[in-house]
């Protein structure tokens, strides 16, 4: 199982099915009995090694990236789109996309800046105001091959460069999901409760029925998260660094991390030397809200990877990161 193969498959929220199918198949050949659950998401129940009652430890990745949807096409055949998920249009004009299950090959245009007014020049392009070119002749045959409601993927690539370095699409949250296949495979005290939670990305709305049915003692979340350590950008207003570990949060728009889980995370990676670091930023969200609001409430915290560029075509994490998130999460499970 590697990185590259999880982040090449297109899997926007609310069409998830392809990367669905690829962990039940990948489960099942690990040995696990994966279910679906009516949301979409794919669980594994694996009993601890650790003698009764032993905690019910809920761990959670989201399988969905964020992508765009088609609402129309235009009279001379072009796609008029939404975003899927938290977009920034500035970084979408020109860029590759493939469109729906048969992977039709699109660009995202906008008109070019030579054609642009001064006045243009100053203005922030809107989602509503992007057009995909899908190559079609009219709206007929724009309709008939990408008709409303038809997800558009990002066209990117994985690739490893510079130090240890990967870019791609969808490390938010396919790094999560391979730390998640990862610690399957290890002996754990705790029962595990794995769940590849769907529609993150629209409102972490797999998670909210995943905790409700599993029902755990207690929540980890494994994410991608902002990073912004970028040139003249104050370091106070990195949120977090590539390279300096995963980073364990306190506090988001959604949640607040317990406050002894979050304190344990921090003591273990002390103790097993594991690179780390604590995100600063407390806004955004994730799917550990949505786990500590389950029933009477769950103790939560959230690891995550720095990922440069997220939410765009081209995302940028490093890949020791990777290998901190999935060591702290098997030595936390196997601490509690």
């Amino acid at each position: 199982m590697d990185l590259k193969t999880l982040t090449e498959i297109n899997a926007p929220s609310g069409h998830e099915q392809a990367i669905r199918r690829f962990l039940l198949d990948e489960l099942k050949k690990l040995g696990f009995a994966p279910v679906l659950d009516r949301m979409g998401n794919v669980v594994v129940v694996k009993e601890g090694t650790g003698d009764a009652p032993r905690k019910r430890v809920m761990v959670s990745a989201h399988m969905d990236e964020v992508g765009l949807i088609v609402t129309s096409a235009t009279e001379d055949g072009y796609l008029r789109i939404a975003a899927a998920g938290g977009i920034d249009p500035r970084v979408l004009v020109s860029k590759r996309v493939t469109v729906g299950d048969d992977k039709l090959p699109g660009v995202i245009g906008a008109v070019p800046i030579h054609l642009q007014s001064a006045a243009e020049r100053k203005h922030v392009l809107s989602m509503d105001e992007l057009l995909v070119d899908i190559g079609a002749k009219d709206k007929d045959e724009a309709e008939r091959k990408a008709p409303m409601g038809t997800y558009i993927s990002f066209d990117t690539p994985y690739v490893e460069y510079g130090d240890g370095f990967a870019c791609g699409k969808a490390f938010d949250d396919r790094v999560g999901c391979l730390s998640l296949l990862r610690l399957l495979q290890e002996e754990l005290p705790v029962d595990l409760v794995a769940c590849f939670v769907s529609e993150e990305e629209v409102g972490c709305r797999g998670a909210k029925g995943a905790a409700f049915q599993q029902e755990p003692d207690i929540g980890i979340v494994l994410e991608g998260t902002t990073c912004n350590d970028l040139g003249d950008v104050p370091e106070t207003a990195h949120v977090c660094e590539a390279g300096q570990g995963v980073a364990v949060s306190f506090m988001d728009g959604a949640s607040i991390a317990n406050r002894a889980l979050f304190r344990k995370a921090l003591d273990v990676a002390k103790q097993e030397n594991i690179p780390h670091q604590v995100k600063h930023s407390v806004s955004g969200g994730n799917d550990g809200g949505a786990i500590q609001r389950a029933r009477e409430g769950v103790p939560v915290v959230v690891l995550s990877v720095p990922c440069r560029y997220i939410h765009s075509p081209s995302s940028v994490v490093k890949l020791s990161d990777v290998e901190s998130q999935f060591a702290l999460v098997k030595a936390l499970v196997k601490a509690l």
